[in-house]
């Protein structure tokens, strides 16, 4: 057997035993802790108020993701209401400098996860994956967002669940 065969055949035989390896979810705890945010925000009290996600997480374009407010929007609201409060004082702050709020995201999929907010939302309630937000003052990983718990739901819903629906570049 010539030297290239046999650089073949290792190739070939590495390739196989890299594909029996069982598939290992990262590790979450869940739930996790809540996540301290530059301002007190509660989800909660702006829900019980009538408001909806898409009302403050917008899904420009193609919907790829979904948007933090814009705090001049926010500000609509809080230069009249609650003004006096150290946490709109802050937002103000931020507004006025024409900042976005530095605000630590909670939820991320690996960047080799193609995940589209739009075609998702048809389809699921936002609770389906972020948890009852809606019912909290203070925000945690509440969800798994590892591809084991995915493919359940893609499962039970008759969603596509092949490799390249979510690892294909779209």
């Amino acid at each position: 057997m010539n030297l290239s065969r046999f650089r073949c055949s290792l190739l070939l035989v590495a390739a196989a035993a890299a594909q029996e390896k069982e598939y290992k979810p990262k590790e979450e705890k869940l739930p996790g802790p809540p996540i301290a945010q530059p301002i007190a925000y509660s989800h909660k009290t702006h829900v019980a108020m009538g408001m909806k996600c898409t009302n403050c997480h917008t899904m420009p374009g193609d919907g790829f993701a979904a948007t933090f407010p814009k705090e001049t929007m926010c500000m609509g609201c809080h230069t009249t209401v609650k003004k006096e409060s150290p946490e709109i004082q802050k937002l103000a702050a931020f507004a006025a400098k024409k900042e976005p709020v530095p605000w630590v995201r909670i939820y991320r999929v690996p960047d080799i996860v193609w995940f589209n907010h739009a075609l998702h939302t048809k389809k699921n309630d936002c609770a389906t994956c972020h948890g009852e937000v809606a019912q909290r003052p203070v925000l945690f990983q509440e969800k798994s967002t590892s591809m084991n718990t995915c493919m359940a739901c893609h499962a039970e819903a008759g969603a596509p669940n092949g490799c390249d629906v979510c690892h294909a570049s779209q």
